[in-house]
Formats: structure tokens, C-alpha cells, sequence
């Protein structure tokens, strides 16, 4: 019988055992700019899969996706025994290391928004100066004189 309720506690509960673990006790200085995003674990509690996403050096700098996906995999067992150790489960997850790509959509989202402002903003500049073709008032209107 599958426990979502408990898969998902113990989905929260490696994200902060690797996390911590990458920050503090594994030394490898590919993993320097990785952070753990969120974990799903399969409802047998076999399997997991943990998010990260990497930061560059500066804000202007490109993340080194490929060092930082060797250093996890390098990594991998020390984390699943600290995960194992952490947890008391009976059988330790395997863990699945899968680049979370949710901050990269978010970032091309705000892009486009920011695109889409921009026309609107220039729409709006026109329209501001625009008048109407025509007539100010295209309705026929009775003028009190009825000739029929």
C-alpha cells in the first residue's frame, strides 16, 4: 500500500539531509554553487529524485552545469549513506540527481512579461495621440426637427 503522506515527508527530509550535506560536509568544489530545490520520492520509498538548480561565480557568470552534474555523481553514495544514516528507513532511497529547470522557465516568464509591457507601453503612447477617424460622434442624433 502506497503512503503519499509519508513519501512526501521523506521527500522534505532528504532535500535538507543533501543539502546540508553538500554545504557542509562533502568538500568537492564543483558542488560550491549547487543548491537542492525538492525531492520526490516513489510511493515504495525506493527511489528518489532530487532537484538542484546551479549558481555562477557572480550574477553575470554562466553556472558550470556538467562540473556540478560529475560532482554529484561522484558524490551520490556518500549522500544516499548520509541519507540512509539520517532517515532509518529500512531500504535508503536511490537518489536520481535531475537539474531543476523551474528557475531558468521563470526567468524566460518574466522575460516575456517584461517584452509584453514594453509593447503595451508603446501601444498606449500611440493611442494617446490618436483621434478617432471620422466623426467625434458617428450616431445619427435627432435634432427635434421631424420632417416626415
Amino acid at each position: 500500500m502506497v503512503d503519499q503522506a509519508r513519501a512526501r515527508r521523506l521527500a522534505k527530509r532528504i532535500v535538507t539531509i543533501v543539502g546540508t550535506a553538500i554545504e557542509h560536509e562533502i568538500k568537492d568544489p564543483r558542488l560550491r554553487f549547487v543548491t537542492i530545490t525538492d525531492a520526490k520520492v516513489t510511493g515504495d520509498l525506493r527511489e528518489a529524485t532530487v532537484y538542484y538548480t546551479v549558481m555562477g561565480e557572480t550574477i553575470d557568470a554562466e553556472p558550470d552545469y556538467a562540473s556540478a552534474a560529475e560532482g554529484l555523481k561522484k558524490a551520490t553514495g556518500v549522500l544516499r549513506s548520509k541519507v540512509g544514516a539520517a532517515t532509518g528507513v529500512k531500504f535508503t532511497p536511490t537518489l536520481a540527481f535531475i537539474l531543476d529547470t523551474v528557475p531558468d522557465a521563470a526567468r524566460q516568464m518574466e522575460e516575456l512579461l517584461a517584452r509584453a509591457r514594453a509593447v503595451d507601453e508603446r501601444v498606449a503612447q500611440v493611442a494617446s495621440g490618436a483621434t478617432h477617424a471620422g466623426e467625434a460622434d458617428p450616431y445619427k442624433t435627432d435634432d427635434g426637427d421631424d420632417d416626415d
